[in-house]
């Protein structure tokens, strides 16, 4: 048995003139959490879409599991999420859900076991009310993310994909969509999530790959990739918007190189020649309520924009792919 669940080879894929994705190449080890990283329009979607045969490479190989993409049977032990939701809205969810599970070869009496479990881990289901019994169209957006979430994993997939799995849901679903992925991991699952939103893959991904307008710009376990681009950065925190003095402080490039504002939170890069304590001092006697002062890795974010640069978020940011 392979240790990769996923080996992409060389894989292509061009839209008339327009290179989607280009000559890409990853490993993604079993049992692992792999972010699929890049802006809007990178080409992360339309990688998946080849790795699971929506669409064929225009060159390349796929191998998944062991064997190539193409092989009969693969999709039923694979979980996909699509960017795109889409459920019957006047269906009651457990029969939607007992539906999406008999397509993948469940048995209707294990399909029900598995929804009830799935509910109640959830919260789709408790004593004041069973979310169950509903029509599709009578759930929130963020309870509808969950039904499509639970139908990805009902048929217990080895290997699962989520594709921009957190768009749209508010922090306490994106925390029982987190919390379930790590215990996915627990059970010996694959779990591969494409995201622009860095500090999720960050806390979750135990290997990423960044692209960009279809291009490979670095993959590796997380810890490497920080790692590798280790510089002086230091984790800034105020008391309060910075006044004036200190925004000239943080302003100043004989100290700082880059700066990441938040306005009160600030993740610097220090410039060749600065010293994070003279920093620290000038700060202090420039009036700053000092937080958090810390020399730091950089973060994923920082990562990202280094690499692929604000220009290319923000041209990304209206596109798809």
């Amino acid at each position: 048995m392979t240790d990769s669940a996923l080996a992409l080879r060389g894989i292509t894929k061009r839209f008339a003139e327009h290179v989607a994705v280009r000559e890409l190449s990853l490993d993604v080890p079993r049992g692992a959490v792999y972010g699929l990283l890049g802006p809007n329009g990178a080409g992360k979607t339309t990688t998946i879409r080849m790795i699971l045969n929506v669409i064929a490479p225009d060159a390349g190989t796929i191998t998944v599991l062991g064997t190539p993409n193409t092989a009969p049977g693969l999709l039923d032990r694979l979980g996909y999420l699509p960017e795109e939701r889409g459920l019957y809205k006047k269906m009651q969810v457990r029969r939607l859900l007992r539906f999406l599970a008999e397509l993948k070869g469940v048995d209707a009496r294990t399909a029900d076991r598995r929804i009830d479990e799935w509910l109640d881990r959830l919260a789709l289901r408790g004593p004041e009310k069973d979310w169950g019994s509903a029509k599709v169209d009578e759930l929130s957006r963020g309870m509808q993310q969950k039904v499509q979430f639970i139908g990805t994993l009902l048929h217990d997939p080895e290997l699962i994909i989520l594709d921009e799995p957190f768009s749209g849901l508010d922090p306490i679903n994106a925390q029982a969509l987190k919390d379930t992925v790590v215990e996915l991991k627990r059970r010996g699952k694959t779990v591969i999530f494409s995201t622009h939103l860095m500090d999720n893959a960050e806390r979750l991904c135990d290997s990423v790959c960044i692209i960009a307008h279809g291009d490979k710009v670095l993959d590796g376990a997380v810890a490497a990739v920080k790692s590798a681009h280790q510089r002086r950065n230091v984790a800034l925190s105020l008391e309060g918007a910075p006044s004036s003095e200190v925004t000239a402080v943080l302003q100043d490039p004989a100290l700082i190189w880059k700066m990441d504002d938040n306005n009160r939170y600030f993740e610097l890069e220090m410039s060749a020649s600065g010293d994070p304590q003279h920093l620290l001092r000038r700060l202090i006697g420039a009036g700053a309520q000092v937080q958090r002062f810390e020399l730091i890795q950089p973060s994923l974010h920082q990562i990202f924009l280094d690499r692929v640069g604000a220009a290319g978020v923000e041209e990304g940011m209206s596109g798809h792919g």
